[in-house]
């Protein structure tokens, strides 16, 4: 199970940390994923990373602003967004595969078998 939080309202150049935590997962190393659907859009990959070995990889678009790290202890993935901008509003969703490790090619999100519920996040203008 995969359970996102702290998603919410914020003014366009703050900042908002997610987290994405786990219950029930295996030991190991395997890759957990952030991505974002805005309306009307399709859900596009921001940033994976290796439960234990870390090694983040991101969206181009998304490279310098957003910074997502894994607290193995808290079973917890988080995705740290600053300087967000309007065009950030999205519903925000982690997700994991347990045979699939986080690289460049692992931000497309028919990779992933697991999805959280998904945290609303709106940068109001």
């Amino acid at each position: 199970q995969l359970v996102e939080s702290g998603g919410g309202l914020v003014q366009a150049g703050g900042s908002l940390r997610l987290s994405c935590v786990a219950s029930g997962w295996p030991v190991g190393d395997y890759a957990i994923g952030w991505f974002r659907q805005a309306p009307g859009k399709e859900r596009e990959g921001l940033s994976c990373i290796n439960r234990r070995d870390n090694d983040p990889h991101y969206a181009d678009f998304v490279k310098g602003r957003f910074t997502t790290s894994s607290d193995r202890a808290k079973n917890t993935v988080y995705l740290q967004m600053n300087n967000l901008k309007p065009e950030d509003t999205a519903v925000y969703y982690c997700a994991a595969d347990f045979m699939l490790r986080c690289s460049p090619e692992a931000l497309s999100e028919y990779e992933y078998d697991y999805w959280g519920q998904g945290t609303q996040v709106t940068v109001s203008s």
